[in-house]
Order: structure tokens, then C-alpha cells, then sequence
């Protein structure tokens, strides 16, 4: 029940007070769930707007197999590993670079399983059939398995792998046709799983130091999604790992320095990123002390605007872009602290209110029509929209109802 209240209010608030003409127009759906007063059912799909899901599963949909322009982080071996990037990773060569493919496909597999887009459920599967086959999954192994590669798209692409696999047993639970196509596709997909656990399992306990970049390479949001991997997977190893190797890097931090953010290129904030992991990791109580030292600058009166908006002055730049995702990844981060504290907590109603305003910046970028942010910027914000990160699964305790403060653009 706690968690049904915290999507209904977050999602209200934040994901869907995001609005489109049409949704505004619609007198019919607008409001739709505070009015009947529970959270999304997915057979309630055809009574509500969904016009923003649909532009997001057909940016992905146009990406996926989309080879160019194409920027590959590909350690040459010999002349034979020459070759275009579909031969080099026959199943994520699209959207621009690898972890942008993957999150492609994480977008479209977490749709379709969540039955968001139920109208383009046929067009999603075969899509993704089309691309999780063993001929090309193999092709993926046998790149990975190069020795000199074993550091690609560490940590941020294979994250957002894991994620993918994550979402696909998520889905494969119980006998429906979905759960059958994604025990299918799981199945396809799991030597390359096993290669990408093998190579954490063989990273992290190396790793001196925190990586605290706002970029690809930053630890901190790669092991909030390692360990959300780990839980639903039942690898009480992995997540020993992950969770001991956290507290080492992070238990003892203070003042982080939120006011020095963003960079002029993040789309990750490192402050907020690691108390996002942080709350999957502790208890309650532990992770509301923690938090008060870490980030003691958090106000109490429900404000939203303690946090500015990243500033994106030129959209067609690949790199000044980023700006637009630490928005949409923000307000994800912000959720998740907010869902980890005490109901009562003063700083929650701050919180949602920053991760609202946050949220509604960032979605209105995602339909730009320039293809360097329209690769990824769409999978963001269906993080953000259906937030993933905070699940019964990955969450260390019971997230509680928050109270909030609708920013100036929620209903």
C-alpha cells in the first residue's frame, strides 16, 4: 500500500504532469488516476493518453538499427577487426554508439512489458526478435570475449545491459505469451550476461577509489543498477559485492558539494547518483542520518527551486546536450530519495518538488529534432516516467507515501 500511494503520487506529480495539447484537451483522461485514487493498471491502457510513451518507443524504434553516424569505442587487434560497427556487435550498433543500442532496446522491452504501448506491441516484438537472435547474440559474445576489450563500456553500458536483462525477468515471470517471448530472449541473451557479471565480479574488487564523474564513467549510478540486477536475479553475491564495496566508498562522505553541479558536459549528477544508491543500501533511519550529513542543504519547506535546472544553450552538440539528461536523471534521483525516506521527513516535500521541476525540463527536450540527443534522451525519461528505480525488488526498505508540493507546470 505504501508503495502504491508513492506511485500515485510521484507519478502524478512528476511523470505524468508532463503534459501534451492532446492530454490537455482531454477532459476525459486528464486526472484519470486521482480520481479513481489508485495506481496504474495496465488494463486501464485504454482509457488513458499515451501519446508521450508512443514518441518515445518510436524514437527507439527508428534508432535501433539506425548504423549512422556511429561513434564505437573498438580496440583494433588486427586489420580483420576492421569492419562496420553491425559486424562488430550485430545487435547493438545502432542509436549512435553501444550502451545507447542497449538502452534502446531497454526502452522498448520496458514498454512492452509494462503494456504501455499496447498498440505497438507487435511492431516492438518483432523488432526485438528481429535483433535477439543467437546468430547476432553470438556475434556480441565473441566481441566481448576479446581479452583486450574486457574494459568496453565499463561501467555505463554494461549497466544499462544488465538493466535490460533485468527488465526481461521481470517480464518472463508466469505463462503469458510476453513471459514465454522473454524467457526466449533471456535465454539468447544470458552468455553475454554471463561474460558482463564475470567481468564486474573481476573489476570492482580492484576499484581503489569511486569513480565521481558526471559522465559514462561514473561508479556510483552503474552500481545502483548492478544491484538492482543482482536483487532481481537472486545473486546474493553480486550483491554483497556491490553493496560492501558502496559502503566502503561512500558510508563516510559528507558536504558533498551539490552547489559545484552540474559540469558543463554531466548528465549524471555524482552527488545525487551516489544518495540514490546510498538508499538502496541502507536502512531507513541509517540512510535519513546519512543523508543529513551528505547533503545537509536540503530544505524543509517544500521549495522546488534550491536546485537550478541544467542550462542546454546549443541542442545540436553532442556534448552540451548532456545537460538535458542530468535533468531527466535528476528528478529520477531525487524520487528515489524521496521514496527512501520517512513519510514525515521535512525534506521529502523539497525533494519532489525539485524532482517535478526537474522532470518536466527534461521531458520536453526528448523530442528534439537533432540526433544528438534524440539517441538517448528518450530512454531517460522512460526511466523516469515509469520509475524503474524504485521497485519493491531493488528498494532496501518499503519506500513511504510522501506528501508533495506540485511545482508551478503540475496540474
Amino acid at each position: 500500500m505504501r508503495f502504491s500511494l508513492l506511485i500515485i503520487i510521484s507519478a502524478t506529480l512528476a511523470g505524468c504532469s508532463i503534459k501534451t495539447d492532446e492530454e490537455d484537451k482531454n477532459e476525459e483522461t486528464r486526472g484519470y488516476f486521482e480520481r479513481k485514487n489508485v495506481a496504474p493498471d495496465p488494463a486501464d491502457n485504454a482509457r488513458l493518453p499515451r501519446k508521450v510513451e508512443h514518441t518515445f518507443a518510436r524514437i527507439a524504434l527508428d534508432c535501433i538499427n539506425k548504423q549512422y553516424p556511429n561513434k564505437i569505442s573498438h580496440v583494433l587487434t588486427s586489420r580483420n577487426d576492421v569492419a562496420e560497427p553491425s559486424k562488430l556487435t550485430p545487435v547493438f550498433y545502432g542509436c549512435f554508439d553501444w550502451h545507447s543500442a542497449v538502452h534502446g532496446h531497454w526502452l522498448l522491452t520496458r514498454l512492452w512489458g509494462q503494456n504501455s504501448v499496447a498498440d505497438m506491441d507487435s511492431e516492438i516484438e518483432a523488432a526485438l526478435d528481429a535483433n535477439f537472435t543467437a546468430d547476432k547474440i553470438k556475434g556480441e559474445v565473441a566481441y566481448f570475449s576479446n581479452e583486450d576489450r574486457k574494459a568496453f563500456e565499463r561501467p555505463y553500458g554494461i549497466a544499462w545491459f544488465l538493466q535490460l536483462t533485468a527488465e526481461l525477468k521481470e517480464i518472463s515471470v508466469g505463462e503469458t505469451e510476453k513471459a514465454e517471448k522473454a524467457q526466449l530472449w533471456l535465454g539468447r541473451l544470458r552468455p553475454l550476461e554471463t561474460i558482463i557479471t564475470d567481468r564486474i565480479n573481476d573489476w570492482v574488487p580492484k576499484l581503489a577509489y569511486p569513480i565521481r564523474l558526471g559522465t559514462h564513467n561514473q561508479s556510483a549510478f552503474a552500481f545502483g543498477l548492478f544491484l538492482d540486477w543482482a536483487r532481481i536475479s537472486g545473486n546474493v553475491g553480486m550483491e554483497k559485492l556491490i553493496v560492501d564495496k558502496s559502503l566502503a566508498f561512500h558510508r563516510a562522505d559528507k558536504n558533498c558539494p551539490l552547489s559545484y553541479e552540474p559540469s558543463g558536459e554531466d548528465f549524471l549528477s555524482p552527488c545525487l547518483m551516489e544518495a540514490d544508491l546510498m538508499r538502496r543500501i541502507m536502512p531507513q533511519q541509517e540512510f535519513a542520518a546519512w543523508l543529513t550529513t551528505f547533503l545537509p542543504n536540503i530544505p524543509k519547506d517544500g521549495s522546488g527551486d534550491w536546485l537550478a535546472i541544467g542550462v542546454v544553450n546549443d541542442p545540436t552538440d553532442g556534448k552540451l546536450v548532456h545537460l538535458d539528461g542530468v535533468n531527466l536523471s535528476r528528478a529520477w534521483a531525487l524520487q528515489g530519495i524521496a521514496s527512501a525516506l520517512p513519510q514525515d521527513d521535512p525534506r521529502v516535500g523539497a525533494l519532489i518538488a525539485s524532482a517535478n521541476l526537474h522532470g518536466n525540463a527534461g521531458e520536453k527536450s526528448v523530442s528534439t529534432p537533432h540526433y544528438s540527443g534524440s539517441h538517448w534522451l528518450a530512454s531517460f525519461a522512460t526511466y523516469l516516467r515509469t520509475q524503474r528505480g524504485i521497485s519493491s525488488q531493488n528498494t532496501q526498505v518499503a519506500p513511504a507515501p510522501v506528501p508533495t508540493r506540485p511545482s508551478a507546470d503540475s496540474e
